[in-house]
């Protein structure tokens, strides 16, 4: 008795345990809490009623009528351990379903119990099983197979991730009720309560898992969103004054590549990680996106601009970054937000500071927005816009070179002109 008595504390401990997490953990909805605070109370209860009718057995009559009210209770509620259990691993038809048929089991039992049908107390408090105790057996045996049928649906549903803890919950079981059978040890309760705990933790974290999943698709939706959003505005913009939206996609490939090459080649290695590229590739459509405050007249323009039609263009640079700031901020974070700002900025900033809107200089100049300046320059000189005929890719390469130091930044220029077969 005292071993089965110290078990018994160790089961009420873990149960008033798994309540207290159940109670403060924030992943469960209410219902889901429900259910699992009805599993862990009714095993605690359960456990309980058993090792008092198993300590106080044969104490005299005095005991007898509280014994019975709490055995009662305890063969009422035990068959719904499993109900309980399957509804907070999420089969709820289903155990609304037994609960309710099993809920016929308990009324069963209070109203059989003057009777002494299913089980009594003799005068001398001693407890003694009816003439229809098979009742309670066969309710109980049927609520463990569909405990098993539970646990086997929600394997299912998690893709067997879950086979080890299965076979390891059913040993549980098994194991304490193996005992209850053939020696009458009654050890039931423990091994239920300790499965119900093993399986209380293990899906939580198979669910836990699963929301992870569905957090980074929605969180890739999300971001392809942006990606086909940011493209097709750019595209709008641009084939105003480009006649083709087909800029803005070969600029994503050649800043991507350009800055590839330079990793590869060990230039500015510390930055050009691939967070950096990726969003470099997915930020480089929104360059250009100033060129919506610019008017048509200028950008279709088919001769040079005038110095008055000129600042007007220039306008873009700075207008952009703050489009981009008013359009993304709140929408993407911040570091989406930091780079095609920059991008849309300073990518018309030059090397020997002669550039616009800032004048800044050499490294002064975001690092995106000096890859950005040699393949917006290099996209523009291949191709054929309303103030200019294209030029051939070697005269563009050549322009490149002419400018390195100037223009462009040397050693981005230098990466360049070394991988020319990438672009």
């Amino acid at each position: 008795m005292s071993f089965y008595a110290g078990a018994i504390l160790l089961t009420e401990l873990l149960m008033v345990a798994m309540m207290y997490h159940v109670a403060h953990y924030p992943g469960f909805s209410r219902v889901e809490k429900r259910w699992y605070l009805f599993v862990f109370i009714t095993v605690f209860f359960c456990a309980g009623a058993e090792f008092a009718a198993r300590h106080f057995d044969g104490c005299g009559p005095s005991f007898v009528l509280p014994l019975t009210v709490l055995t009662v209770i305890q063969f009422s509620l035990s068959p719904m351990l499993p109900v309980f259990f399957g509804g907070a691993l999420g089969i709820y038809r289903p155990a609304i379903v037994v609960g309710t048929v099993f809920c016929l089991h308990a009324l069963a039992e209070v109203v059989l119990a003057p009777f002494g049908l299913i089980f009594y107390f003799d005068e001398a408090g001693k407890y003694i099983r009816g003439e229809y105790y098979i009742i309670y057996e066969i309710t109980y045996i049927l609520s463990l197979v569909f405990m098993i049928v539970s646990m086997i649906a929600v394997s299912r549903r998690f893709k067997r991730r879950d086979l080890p803890t299965l076979i390891m919950a059913f040993v549980l079981t098994a194991a304490s009720i193996v005992p209850l059978i053939l020696f009458r040890v009654y050890t039931d309760y423990i091994g239920i309560g300790l499965c119900a705990s093993l399986c209380y933790i293990y899906y939580n974290d198979l669910i836990q898992e699963d929301i992870q999943e569905k957090l980074v698709a929605n969180q890739d939706r999300m971001f392809q969103m942006q990606e086909h959003t940011i493209s097709a505005m750019s595209r709008l913009i641009e084939s105003r004054n480009v006649g083709s939206g087909e800029h803005v996609s070969r600029i994503s490939e050649f800043v991507g590549t350009l800055a590839e090459d330079a990793r590869r080649d060990g230039v500015y290695v510390e930055t050009l990680d691939d967070d950096f590229i990726s969003k470099l590739r997915m930020m480089a459509p929104m360059h250009d996106i100033g060129k919506i405050v610019v008017s048509d007249r200028i950008l279709t323009k088919p001769g040079k601009l005038t110095e008055e039609e000129f600042e007007c263009f220039k306008r873009h640079a700075p207008e952009g970054g703050r489009i981009v700031r008013e359009v993304l901020s709140g929408v993407t974070e911040e570091e989406y937000v930091s780079m095609a700002s920059d991008l849309a900025t300073y990518h018309h900033e030059r090397w020997d500071g002669r550039g616009y809107p800032e004048g800044l200089s050499g490294e002064n100049i975001p690092l995106s927005a000096r890859i950005m300046a040699i393949a917006d320059v290099f996209d523009a000189l291949i191709s054929e816009r309303y103030y200019k005929e294209a030029v051939s890719k070697e005269q563009a390469f050549d322009i490149i070179r002419q400018e390195s130091g100037t223009h462009f930044d040397p050693h981005l220029a230098e990466v360049f002109l070394n991988h020319r077969e990438d672009f």
